[in-house]
């Protein structure tokens, strides 16, 4: 069982913990996500299909930040449970954080070149893996095939690089 802490809309610890999938939080409480845009060398990024129980959808790597655990240790061990990546050396950046009716968001962003054959898939978690340009991601997002709640940070990323 996996409990994640609660934050008030200032973002401050309640004390409080909710049991990770049972449902939203109270209203006036949130918990913590944290997602990552890897790009390479070549302006693609590296995004992962969803395995069919999460929905088989388009999304980048990402997921819950568990009780007592920092953004950064949760961005980690996240891109190295789904993709088997280590990344706890590299020097990603914190991006921006959205809120949400029930959560913050935090948005990282990595500049990698990362050989797609050296990626462990978690199964329960990813289908598989691509690298996709801009366009591609685009075309994903107008078909809506990609991951809503991965939208805006995509787009605040371009704004980024840009």
């Amino acid at each position: 069982m996996e409990y994640l802490d609660l934050y008030d809309e200032n973002r401050k610890l309640t004390g409080k913990k909710i049991l990770r999938g049972s449902g939203k939080p109270e209203k006036g409480n949130f918990i913590n996500l944290v997602i990552i845009f890897i790009k390479n060398d070549e302006d693609k990024f590296l995004i992962q299909k969803t395995s069919k129980e999460k929905k088989g959808i388009w999304a980048t790597t990402g997921g819950h930040v568990k009780s007592g655990q920092t953004f950064k240790e949760a961005i980690i061990e996240e891109v190295k449970e789904e993709l088997g990546l280590d990344i706890s050396r590299e020097k990603f950046e914190l991006v921006y954080t959205e809120k949400f009716d029930f959560a913050f968001m935090d948005v990282y962003y990595l500049e990698k070149n990362i050989n797609i054959e050296d990626i462990k898939v978690q199964e329960e978690e990813v289908e598989f893996v691509k690298w996709l340009s801009v366009k591609e991601i685009k075309d994903l997002i107008n078909k809506g095939q990609f991951r809503k709640g991965n939208i805006v940070a995509f787009e605040k990323i371009l704004d980024k690089i840009r």
